[in-house]
C-alpha cells in the first residue's frame, strides 16, 4: 500500500509538472515579447515623448523642432518630463508588444512548412494579422500614454494631472465612458499593421538573405543586421498612420460635444488638405530615431531572451 501511495504521488507530481510546462510553453511567446518590449521602451521613452510633442505641435501650429521642444520641456517641466507616462508605456508594451510578437510567432509556426523558409507574402499576412489584433488589445494603454504625454500642452484649466496609467484609464472611463478606451482603435490598428508588416516581415526576410550570404544563423551580424532592416521599414511605413493616430487620440470634444475629426480618414484628409501629403511624415527624423531603435532593440532582445530560455532549459 505504501508503494502504491508513493507511485500515485509521483504520478501526480509528473502530471503537475507536465501541465505546468505546457502552460509555460503557451505563455512563453507572450512573456518573451512583453519583456523585450519593456526593455526597448525604457531606452526609447524620451525620444517617444519628443515625437508626440512634435506631432501635436504640427497639428496645432506649434513648433516641430525636436531641439526646441526638448529644451522647452527641460526648462518648463524638468528632466522627469521625458519619462512622463512610463507606467502607461510599460502596460502598452505588455499588452501590445507581447501580443503582436507572440501572435506573429504562433501564426508563422502554423503557416510554415517543415524545413522550408516562410514565403514573403505569408510572413506579411501573419504580421498584418498579429499587428491588427494586438493593437485592439493594447489600445487603452496606448490611449493613456498619449493623454499623459500631451497633458502638459493643454491650458492649465483643462489639464488632468494624470498620476499613473490606472488614474488615466479611470479618468477616461469617467469622462468618456468605457467605449472611450478604444478611441482611435481603427487608426491604432492600421498603424500597428503597417509597423508589424515593415518590422517583422522585412526582419524575417533579411535574416533569410543574410543567412544565404553566409552569415552564421543566430549570430550577431544576422541578428543585428536583420533587426536594423526591420526597424527602418517599420518606421517608413508606419509614420503616416502614427501621425493620424496621435491626432485622433489627443482630441477632446468642444463646448458643443463635437470632435475635430470624424475618424482616421477624415483626419488624414484634413491634414493633407492643410499641408500636403508630406505633412503625414512630419518629424520623420525623430520618429525614425525612436521607432527604428525601438524595433531593433525589441527584435534583438527577443532573440536573446529566446536563447536565455533555451540555456535555462525552458
Amino acid at each position: 500500500l505504501v508503494c502504491l501511495k508513493l507511485q500515485e504521488q509521483e504520478g501526480n507530481q509528473r502530471a503537475a509538472t507536465v501541465a505546468a510546462m505546457d502552460a509555460w510553453h503557451t505563455c512563453k511567446p507572450f512573456v518573451t515579447g512583453s519583456m523585450a518590449g519593456c526593455m526597448a521602451a525604457t531606452v526609447i521613452q524620451p525620444i517617444d515623448m519628443v515625437k508626440v510633442r512634435i506631432q501635436v505641435g504640427a497639428a496645432d501650429g506649434g513648433s516641430t523642432s525636436p531641439v526646441h521642444i526638448a529644451k522647452t520641456m527641460l526648462r518648463d517641466e524638468g528632466p522627469r518630463a521625458f519619462w512622463r507616462g512610463m507606467s502607461a508605456g510599460y502596460l502598452r508594451q505588455v499588452l501590445y508588444t507581447g501580443s503582436r510578437l507572440s501572435l506573429y510567432d504562433s501564426f508563422t509556426a502554423a503557416a510554415s512548412a517543415p524545413g522550408q523558409p516562410l514565403p514573403f507574402w505569408k510572413s506579411g499576412l501573419c504580421a498584418l494579422s498579429a499587428g491588427g489584433i494586438a493593437a485592439v488589445v493594447g489600445n487603452p494603454a496606448d490611449l493613456s500614454l498619449i493623454r499623459m504625454q500631451s497633458d502638459a500642452l493643454l491650458p492649465v484649466a483643462e489639464r488632468r494631472g494624470y498620476k499613473n496609467v490606472f488614474h488615466a484609464l479611470s479618468v477616461i472611463v469617467k469622462t468618456e465612458g468605457a467605449p472611450g478606451l478604444f478611441k482611435g482603435a481603427a487608426a491604432t490598428s492600421t498603424r500597428a499593421m503597417a509597423l508589424n508588416f515593415g518590422m517583422l516581415t522585412f526582419n524575417a526576410q533579411a535574416k533569410q538573405q543574410l543567412g544565404a550570404m553566409g552569415c552564421t544563423p543566430g549570430g550577431k551580424v544576422q541578428v543585428f543586421g536583420a533587426a536594423a532592416v526591420g526597424g527602418f521599414f517599420g518606421a517608413v511605413l508606419s509614420l503616416p498612420f502614427d501621425f493620424v493616430k496621435t491626432q485622433i487620440q489627443k482630441m477632446r470634444p468642444d463646448a458643443n460635444g463635437n470632435f475635430q475629426y470624424k475618424g482616421p480618414v477624415d483626419c488624414a484628409r484634413q491634414i493633407v488638405a492643410a499641408g500636403g501629403p508630406l505633412r503625414l511624415w512630419t518629424g520623420f527624423p525623430v520618429y525614425f530615431m525612436r521607432s527604428a531603435p525601438l524595433s531593433t532593440i525589441t527584435l534583438i532582445a527577443q532573440d536573446y531572451i529566446k536563447k536565455m530560455w533555451g540555456q535555462m532549459g525552458l
